[in-house]
């Protein structure tokens, strides 16, 4: 498997892993795939806003919205939520 379906995996998992309104740090996305995580934050970061890009995620600075290759800093990973995925509205 390809690093990027690693990452793109873990991130799935971890977010998938808890409440539905929890966040993660794309490091620990890193963290999960990578032994040595460091030099590996920009494709994680590129993974993710491909994810945000299929509206599968969406990332955050405090409670605001932002887009994870516009935004410097600290950014956390949540889940975009489709209602329609289970059926139910």
């Amino acid at each position: 498997m390809s690093d990027r379906k690693r990452i793109r995996a873990a991130i799935l998992d971890l977010l998938q892993s808890r409440d539905s309104d929890a966040s993660i740090c794309p490091s620990e996305a890193a963290r999960a795939v990578f032994d040595d995580w460091r030099p590996h934050m920009d494709e994680v970061r590129d993974v993710a806003a491909d994810m945000a890009m299929d509206d599968e995620v969406y990332a955050t600075q405090g409670s605001d919205r932002v887009s994870v290759t516009d935004a410097s800093g600290p950014i956390r990973l949540r889940l975009v939520d489709h209602p329609d995925a289970d059926g139910s509205d």
